[in-house]
Parts: structure tokens; C-alpha cells; sequence
């Protein structure tokens, strides 16, 4: 009979409980036990949802209270001995690799933090030592609370990230040059001891995520599969059956490394994002392995259409039988906010068209049901149809006037009327900057008096006039600070914003919107994504009024602060039914409309923020990257083509590593790009020598997730780093990211220290 599966819940709970606990914990308010029973409660509570909805497979171990693969460091005993010498307690340990730790006479930056695929959600990179060990955790976690869930009485499959996964997703600490593939030998021991111990506690099977199986891997990261399945496989009764689960792609490029898994029960794949994957993969199954089909999204909010799923299951079915086939999400529901029963406000008609994580548990056993026996969901079925059938044709899904503007864009709209020098020069006199320019990315402290002002005003408590006077002094303060602090390009701080996406799409045509569909983006940051599920249409200017106030009360220029379209979309939930090229040009026309706007009043620097240019890049090269390349670059272009030569357009990304795609970047035509960079190397910079790079970079000088202040040498040092591979002249000064989760002190520490800095290599390269 086929089975359903659940491959992850969401951690958070309803009510961003997690999110609470934790900083709680790291504010002294909440102790190591109750933040400990916090996250009890919480499994228990995810495990419950999934089996009141009929789930067979319920997942634990897929609960952080950080990140799953930060939670991997700790079980391999991996931490770098910069945090184990300091004999934390072993959950201050964790956090302080994750966010960093400055106290009690302890300092230590936290490890590098990078984008999940291509995802939102961020995780913590294993770093590794040329004399790395691995040994298992004293009371490893995944057995720890499969007992958990087994004292509830609920069985439960245990997750682990893969050790090939979790190697290839490392790096080489500082000072160290191992490749970590080469580890290998090292780690495997360690998941023997592990599965033995998930076995003698009572798990019958564990999934084993092996996600990099949708990558194109280079032919050492290949043959590590098979020693590494060999071994697990090799301990037949002694350990629980292993499903090797993929997702965020197909693995059909990957099939030569598929012998490997013989002696695994069974394969799960990514039928969302790859249904054409489904028979290839049939073929290669052994005889008596099972295939577990991912029809369920684990990435988006859209109710899943059975019609659709069924076909698939039963081409599987058909193959290899009921007992073969397991029903499954695509992924983790990580991705997708907890419930749709929290959402009170949403259009009624719209409301219909949407399932989060409590209702996508419901829809895997619904499917699975409806191949037994149709007739036994019947209701659920017709419904399910009339929702499809509903969306498809509502009006609210299309704007002719939309349409007709897409399609009168010419190519010359893509670009700016001059080249960079030409452009430069009549910036440099316009706008008077120094020698290594200073600016902050974007936001400052989101402060709790600004949430409860934000707040009163969504219910109606006080007026829009008191609104806009309290959002006028909080900009006055941001003035101040900046006056103070001796920056050189100025910004209004965004305490008008609740969100860098959310903000825009509140004040576009074509949006709907949440009240608690949070979903984790990394640690306890979390968002709540806006959902597209129309033609989108700038109706008014969205950001004109807080900027050109800022600029009348600033004595230096003010920068003026955009979502980028590429990020909009890919920080929204998206449509399904259109292309998200479309989606996308219609996000950069109602961008270049307020960009042109920001223009006409006063502001000659328009920062046009793109973190997830790189997030949306498919996982492999080919035609489906350059095309997708082709129209990011070109809605960039076109939402900011539209300016003045002496208006200075930047441009911003949460990563470093460009080797891959750098022409595209190079593409974009922005003036300055500013990156994140603090925990990369700055030898990731030499890209920007060898390919020539004309313009301005500003590659983060410190690390904004963190609480920890540097100290000024520090920045000295990384300044003098980046001077190795870029052009005094070339340079700007500037944190990682936006400001909004510090506080006004750690700001105003780093900050001052980042100008200090800075300006002691203007000194000294003026003097020169």
C-alpha cells in the first residue's frame, strides 16, 4: 500500500515561538533548561500536526534551534578549536558558531553562513582543519529525540544530512588548505557508530539527504559516494534502512553514481521541480527498492494539484508497485510557513488557493489515499478541482494594461545613456566623495518602539499624521548618528519598513499578503514572505516621501533604498502559472518608475538591492542558466536604466563568490556594487582583477549577523586585505548587510571603528 511521508517540518511554530525562545535565551531572560523545554515542546507539538493528519513517515532530527547542518557540526564533535578551547557550555557553543560570542572574556566571530541552494534559508558552513577528526557527540542528537518522539508514541524516521552532502558543502578554515571531500575516510566511522545507535534505540529507517546529487560534481565528490555507501549498507540488520533523499533538482546527469546506493532501501526525488525526472528514474531502481515521490512542494504556498500528482504517483505505481511508492513533500516544509489556519485576513477567494505546512502534511495523505482508493477522498478530490479550476480563471490574475506595457519595452530601455568612465566623472563631481567612501547597506536598528508605532498604526491606534511624525524623527536620529559617526553617503535607516520585500509588494498591484505566514530565513530571523497571484503594477510612488525628507535634513548625500526585481520575486512566493521572467519585467517597469521618481527629488544615489540574483541561479550551467541569466540582468537594467549619467546607481548582494557567473554581474552596468565578504576570503576578490572589473566594490568589512563589535584593526587588517587585489579608487567601506536586527550601540561601535579605519588609509594613500 503506498505510504506518505513528510521529508521536514518548519521549527519556528505558529507563533514564531522558537524565534521567541532563543532570544529570550540570548537576552538572559529565558534560562538554558526553559529554552531547552521550549524546543521539547515544539517537536512534540510538529510530531503531533503530522500524526493527527494520517502521515505513515514523520521526520524526526529535523529540528534546529539554529541549523541542521550547524546541529551536524556539533554531532561530528567538527567545531574549529577557536570555540571548543573556550569550554562553553555546549548550547553556547552552537550559538556562538552560529552568531558569534562577546562575553564574559569571550570573543569569537561566528562561522560563514551561506545560502541553501538556491533558497532563502541560510546555513552554517562546516569549516574544516588539515588535521580534522571527527568523533560522535556523547548523547547525539538524532537518537536523543527519536526516544523522545518514541516516549510520545510516535515512530518516527530520523534525518541526517549525508556525509558526502556535508563535506562538499564545507570549506577549508583559514590557514588550512584540506579539501574537504578528501575527509571522508575520517567521517564515515562516525555515521556507522551513529546508525548502530539509532538502531539499538528502535529506528527501523533513517533518510539520508543527499541534496548535492542536483549539482554537477566533479569526479572526486562522485566516486565518494560509493566507499561512503558501501560501508553504511554494509551493516545490513545492525542498522536502520537508509532512503537517500535529493531535492531542489533532478539527479538524471547523476546517474552513474546511482550504483552506489544498492544496498539502500530506497530513493527519494524532487518531482515538483523535475517531474520529467520520474521514468529515467524508475528505470535505474534495483528490484526490490522504493521510490519515494516528491509531488508535494516543499518551496512553495500553492495547493497542489491533484489531478497532476496522482498521474505521476501512478506512473510509479505502475512500475513498481503500491508497496514500492511512498508519497512525499519535494523537500523539508523548512521552506513554507506553519499554517494557513492562522490567516484570518487573506481575500476569501485567494485563501482557497494556498496550503502551508500543516496543510501540505494533509495533502501527502490525501494522495496516497486517493491510489488506494479514489473514493475514499472523493470530497477532498472535487474540491481540490473547483480550487484549480477557480484560479485559473479569476480576474485577478491579469491586467491587460500589465500586458500591453510589457510589451511595448525596447531594448535601448536596458541601458544607461553613457559608459561607466563618463558616468564616473560626472558623479565625481556631483556628488564630492572622498577616497574610500563610507555608507551602511540600508537599514538601522529596527528598534522595539518602532515595531509597537508600526504596530498601532496597522490597527488603526494612531493616525497616519502621528505615523509620518514619528517616521520623520526616527530619520532625524539616523541623520544624527550618521553626522556623528563622519559617514560619507548617507541613508534614511528604513523605519518606515517591516520587510525588504514585503514594504514593496504592500504598495504594488498584483499581491496579497500574510499576517503569520513566517518562515525561517536563518537562526531566528524570519520573514514572511508576500505571495504574487497577479499582473504586478506600480500604482503610486512607494519610498519617495521618507528619502526626499532625509535629504532636505542631511548635510551629505542620501542614498535612496530599493528591493531589486530579481529579489522581490524570488523573496516572494511566486506564481505558478506564469513565467517567472514575466513576473519579474513587471516588477523592474514598476521599479524603473520609482527610480525615475527618486531621480526627479533630489536623490543622485539609488542603491537597487539584488541578495538573491545568485539565489535564483539554477543549481547546474547549461541553457536554463543563461537563459534565466539573460532576464535577471535585463529586468536590473531595465529598472534602473532610466537616470541621469551623474546619478550613481549601486547595487548590492549577500555573497562573494562571482566566479561562476561573473559576466552577469559585470552585466548589471551598476556603479558600485557592495557584497557581503567579512567571512570570505579576499582572495575571492581576485576575480575582479582578472576579469578587468571597471567599477566600484565595496565588499563587506564586517559581519552583520552577529552582536559582536569588532575591534579597528581588525577592519584595518581586511581593509589592507581587499587593497591586495583592488584599486584604492575602486573601494568603498561598508558593512556586510543592513543594520535592522543590531541594536544602536553595536552599531554605533562598528561603525565607528569602519570609519576610523577607513580613514586612515585615506590619509595615508592621499598622502602617497
Amino acid at each position: 500500500m503506498v505510504q506518505s511521508s513528510v521529508l521536514g517540518f518548519p521549527r519556528m511554530g505558529v507563533l514564531r515561538d522558537l524565534k521567541k525562545a532563543n532570544e529570550a535565551y540570548w537576552g538572559g531572560k529565558l534560562s538554558q533548561a526553559e529554552l531547552l523545554a521550549e524546543g521539547k515542546r515544539l517537536r512534540l507539538a510538529h510530531w503531533k500536526i503530522q500524526k493527527d493528519a494520517g502521515v505513515d513517515i514523520i521526520p524526526s532530527n529535523d529540528f534546529a534551534h539554529y541549523d541542521h547542518v550547524l546541529d551536524h557540526i556539533q554531532l561530528f564533535n567538527a567545531a574549529p578549536e577557536r570555540y571548543t578551547s573556550q569550554k562553553l557550555d555546549p548550547i553556547d557553543e552552537y550559538f556562538a558558531m552560529g552568531r558569534g560570542h562577546q562575553k564574559g572574556g569571550v570573543d569569537v566571530p561566528a562561522l560563514e553562513m551561506v545560502k541553501w541552494f538556491d533558497s532563502n534559508y541560510h546555513y552554517v558552513k562546516p569549516t574544516l582543519q588539515d588535521n580534522q577528526t571527527f568523533s560522535l557527540a556523547a548523547d547525539p542528537k538524532p537518537v536523543r529525540e527519536f526516544l523522545e518522539a518514541k516516549v510520545a508514541g510516535i515512530t518516527t524516521r530520523p534525518v541526517l544530512v549525508g556525509p558526502v552532502s556535508f563535506l562538499a558543502l564545507g570549506k577549508a578554515d583559514r590557514g588550512s588548505t584540506v579539501n574537504p571531500i578528501t575527509l571522508l575516510s575520517k567521517l564515515i566511522p562516525v555515521y556507522v557508530e551513529l546508525l548502530k545507535a539509532l538502531k539499538a534505540a528502535g529506528a527501523e529507517s533513517v533518510q539520508i539527504d543527499e541534496p548535492i546529487l542536483v549539482f554537477d560534481l566533479s569526479a572526486e565528490v562522485k566516486a565518494a559516494f560509493k566507499p561512503a555507501y558501501e560501508a553504511l549498507s554494509a551493516l545490513g540488520s545492525a542498522a536502520p534502512s537508509i532512503v537517500v533523499a535529493t531535492y531542489f533538482g533532478d539527479i538524471v546527469h547523476n546517474f552513474d553514481v546511482l550504483p552506489a546506493f544498492s544496498g539502500v532501501k530506497g530513493l527519494h526525488v524532487d518531482l515538483v521541480r523535475n517531474p520529467e525526472q520520474l521514468e529515467p528514474v524508475l528505470k535505474q531502481l534495483g528490484p526490490t527498492q522504493i521510490l519515494s515521490a516528491g509531488v508535494v512542494d516543499g518551496r512553495n504556498i500553492w495547493k497542489n494539484n491533484f489531478q497532476k500528482s496522482i498521474e505521476l504517483i501512478q506512473t510509479a505505481v505502475k512500475a513498481l508497485g503500491s508497496d514500492r511508492v511512498i508519497v512525499a513533500t519535494s523537500s523539508s516544509l523548512l521552506h513554507t510557513p506553519h499554517t494557513l489556519a492562522s490567516e484570518k485576513k487573506l481575500p476569501e477567494e485567494v485563501h482557497n488557493w494556498f496550503a502551508f505546512a500543516v496543510e501540505k502534511t494533509k495533502e501527502v495523505v490525501i494522495l496516497a489515499k486517493a491510489i488506494a482508493d479514489a473514493e475514499s477522498v472523493r470530497a477532498e478530490l472535487d474540491a481540490n478541482a473547483a480550487t484549480m479550476k477557480s484560479r485559473a480563471e479569476s480576474t485577478r490574475t491579469n491586467d491587460p494594461k500589465v500586458k500591453e506595457r510589457q510589451a511595448q519595452v525596447t531594448p535601448e530601455q536596458h541601458d544607461r545613456k553613457s559608459h561607466f568612465d563618463t558616468r564616473y566623472a560626472q558623479q565625481k563631481e556631483h556628488l564630492k566623495l572622498p577616497l574610500f567612501p563610507t555608507t551602511t547597506i540600508g537599514s538601522f536598528p529596527q528598534t522595539k518602539e518602532i515595531r509597537i508605532q508600526r504596530n498601532k498604526f496597522t490597527k488603526g491606534e494612531i493616525s497616519a499624521e502621528q505615523y509620518d511624525d514619528f517616521i520623520k524623527k526616527e530619520i532625524d536620529l539616523a541623520i544624527q548618528i550618521q553626522d556623528e559617526l563622519d559617514l560619507d553617503v548617507y541613508v534614511h535607516g528604513e523605519p518606515e519598513r517591516n520587510d525588504m520585500v514585503q514594504y514593496f509588494g504592500e504598495r504594488l498591484e498584483g499581491y496579497v499578503f500574510t499576517t503569520h505566514a513566517w518562515v525561517q530565513s536563518y537562526g531566528s530571523r524570519c520573514v514572511r514572505p508576500p505571495i504574487i497571484v497577479g499582473d504586478i503594477s506600480r500604482p503610486a510612488p512607494m519610498t519617495v516621501k521618507e528619502s526626499k525628507y532625509a535629504a532636505s535634513v542631511s548635510k551629505r548625500p542620501m542614498k535612496g533604498m530599493l528591493t531589486g526585481p530579481v529579489t522581490c520575486l524570488r523573496w516572494s512566493f511566486p506564481r505558478v502559472d506564469v513565467h517567472q521572467s514575466v513576473q519579474c519585467q513587471q516588477l523592474a517597469l514598476a521599479l524603473r518608475d520609482e527610480v525615475i521618481d527618486l531621480e526627479k527629488n533630489g536623490i543622485f544615489v539609488i542603491q537597487v538591492d539584488e541578495p538573491a540574483l545568485r539565489e535564483g541561479l539554477p543549481l547546474r550551467k547549461g541553457a536554463e542558466r543563461d537563459a534565466y541569466l539573460k532576464w535577471a540582468v535585463d529586468s536590473f537594467k531595465l529598472a534602473t536604466a532610466g537616470v541621469e549619467d551623474s546619478t550613481q546607481i549601486h547595487s548590492h548582494f549577500c555573497y562573494s563568490e562571482f566566479q561562476d557567473f561573473f559576466h552577469a554581474i559585470a552585466a548589471l552596468d551598476a556603479d558600485v556594487l557592495s557584497i557581503e565578504n567579512s567571512k570570505s576570503d579576499a582572495k575571492l576578490l581576485k576575480v575582479f582583477v582578472d576579469e578587468a572589473y571597471p567599477r566600484h566594490i565595496g565588499p563587506g568589512v564586517y559581519d552583520i549577523h552577529s552582536p559582536r563589535v569588532p575591534a579597528e584593526e581588525e577592519f584595518k587588517q581586511r581593509i589592507e586585505e581587499m587593497l591586495e587585489f583592488l584599486r584604492p579608487e575602486q573601494l568603498w567601506i561598508n558593512p556586510d548587510c543592513g543594520l535592522k536586527t543590531r541594536n544602536w550601540d553595536e552599531v554605533k561601535g562598528a561603525l565607528t571603528h569602519m570609519v576610523n579605519a577607513a580613514k586612515f588609509f585615506r590619509a595615508k594613500y592621499t598622502k602617497a
